[in-house]
């Protein structure tokens, strides 16, 4: 007898066609039936060893984030809540360029200073792992959620340059594609960039169309944080279509939104860009997350050039009154490239973590807040906050617009990331609400997209884009990664006053078809495991 029957589901099975009511059942990971209830009349129904009641849920594949920050989050918290709790199922970390792998024992300690902002410093991680292969052969030994893994190219070019800024040699780039290579191999789905990010950032285009080429020769695509997303965003969308053209390469476009004042209603002038390129036959898809505030750390809003040779060399400027002093008229009075070519504007910018506690009186305050508070120049308040913090600090960026928001989560190559940065007293809320927002709040409050549509852009859409054959559908032989939640009453717990709440009306999850949250609660389950590239059929 199987193991479980989920009887009377509304399910929504991520095709984007119409719900229909049925009682699914569950064996070894696997869906192994589906009986609908209109074929069901007068036959026996299905019988399992266990039979969970879902009359008046929605079941759906599980929702996968094409955006995480977790890296070293699944392994260190293994109740991993802030997503589970959503309906993640699946997690592609690895993301803006900069992650644990490919590494030295050299770019390793660079690295875990340059992103301490993202996900911790890491003390408290066995990093007993220096390849690609190594780290998610770590991540099979048991995870809250699945995850996938895309080869960071500023990570790469650390390993194989280091952090400055110049071209790499035939020989540096010869290296670098062996290590993309490698890392393909593996098992990355395919490889990111922080292009506003050092030492990404200083990558010439024709460095990432050669890189671009051995990805697309495995099967993989391309996922940038791209040179701007504000002034110049236009340009920078057009610099990664062209350069994927180029290599042959398909491209996933990262939290690809349109900020600051200069970007205000132009979200359809990025959306014509990607139709023209798509009907010229680019493969293209794209990620957001449903909220207007951006996320990322206060070092990233430096220029490039203060950023080059790593973060000891950052802080030996920002130490220096001199150099100091032609950081902040780029900030202020340039617009630094880190600061997406805009003049950083400091009262839209809010601390929403320190790694120190005792600068915790930073945190939930705009640097211009805590500038006036302390009668000082903001720019001297962020420097000291920096110094203090060794570029720890994490911040909401204030910068967004909610129709360009609205209207890029409408387009037909749109899934769902949340970008979530686990760290910090006052994390941006999308990392514990991104996906019942959308379906609480963009879905039934604000009908922007219907429930079916919204989780194809959840489900089958970013399985399809990682070539999961087995994913992102509730159908007969898939993975049994399954949501269950109340189309009425699912929503974000999460606010910007209370990141951290759990969200409501998602009672149970399934991971390779073991309850993950049941009946609201976690389980101890960790059936997640590294989900490697699939090669091309």
């Amino acid at each position: 007898m199987e193991e479980l029957v989920i009887r009377d589901a509304d399910v929504v099975d991520g095709s984007g066609s119409d719900a229909y009511r049925a009682d699914v059942v569950v064996d070894g990971g696997r869906i192994v039936s589906i009986v609908k209830e209109a074929a069901a009349a007068g036959c026996q129904r299905p019988k399992a060893r266990r039979e969970l009641d879902a009359e008046g849920l929605v079941l759906s594949p599980g929702f996968i984030d094409m955006h995480a920050h977790s890296d070293l989050a699944l392994l260190r918290d293994p109740d991993h809540s802030a997503k589970a709790a959503q309906g993640v199922t699946l997690e592609v970390v690895g993301q803006d360029g900069l992650s644990y792998a490919p590494v030295d024992d050299r770019t390793l300690g660079e690295v875990r200073r340059a992103i301490a902002g993202w996900n911790g410093p890491g003390d408290d991680i066995d990093f007993d792992w220096r390849s690609v292969g190594e780290y998610l052969d770590r991540l099979d030994r048991g995870i809250a959620v699945n995850a996938a893994y895309l080869i960071p190219q500023g990570t790469v070019r650390a390993l194989a340059v280091g952090w400055e800024d110049r071209e790499a040699t035939p020989q540096e780039l010869d290296r670098m594609r062996r290590l993309v290579a490698e890392g393909m191999e593996q098992g990355a789905v395919g490889m990111s960039s922080g292009l506003t990010y050092t030492p990404g950032m200083y990558a010439r285009d024709t460095e990432l169309t050669e890189l671009c080429r051995v990805v697309a020769s495995y099967g993989g695509y391309y996922c940038p944080h791209h040179r701007s997303y504000g002034a110049g965003a236009l340009e920078a969308y057009a610099e990664m279509v062209a350069l994927t053209r180029e290599a042959g390469c398909s491209l996933h476009l990262a939290h690809a939104t349109m900020n600051f004042g200069v970007n205000e209603g132009r979200a359809p002038e990025l959306l014509a860009l990607l139709d023209e390129a798509l009907a010229a036959g680019s493969d293209i898809s794209l990620d957001t997350y449903p909220y207007t505030p951006g996320c990322t750390t206060l070092a990233a809003v430096l220029p490039s050039w203060a950023s080059e040779g790593g973060p000891q060399e950052i802080i030996g400027r920002l130490a220096d009154n001199g150099t100091a002093e032609r950081i902040r008229h780029d900030l202020e009075v340039t617009g630094s490239d880190g600061c997406h070519g805009v003049p950083v504007e400091w009262d839209t910018i809010e601390i929403a973590g320190v790694n120190d506690p005792a600068l915790a009186g930073f945190v939930g305050r705009t640097v211009q807040e805590s500038a006036d508070l302390r009668g000082e120049a903001p720019w001297e308040t962020a420097r000291g906050l920096l110094l203090a913090d060794r570029l720890a600090p994490t911040i909401l960026q204030h910068v967004g617009h909610e129709e360009n928001v609205r209207e890029i989560m409408r387009h037909r190559v749109h899934t769902g990331g949340s970008d979530g940065i686990l760290q910090g007293a006052k994390p941006h809320p999308r990392a514990y609400g991104t996906f019942p927002h959308y379906l609480g709040h963009y879905v039934r409050e604000s009908g922007v997209l219907s429930l079916e549509e919204c989780v194809a852009h959840l489900t089958s859409r970013p399985a399809a884009r990682l070539r999961l054959r087995d994913r992102g559908l509730v159908r007969e032989g898939y993975r049994a990664d399954l949501v269950l939640f109340d189309p009425a009453t699912v929503a974000a717990g999460a606010t910007f006053a209370q990141p951290r709440t759990l969200p409501t009306g998602i009672p149970h999850v399934l991971v390779d078809g073991r309850f993950v949250i049941e009946h609201g609660r976690r389980t101890d389950v960790l059936a997640g495991r590294a989900v490697r590239r699939t090669p091309p059929a």
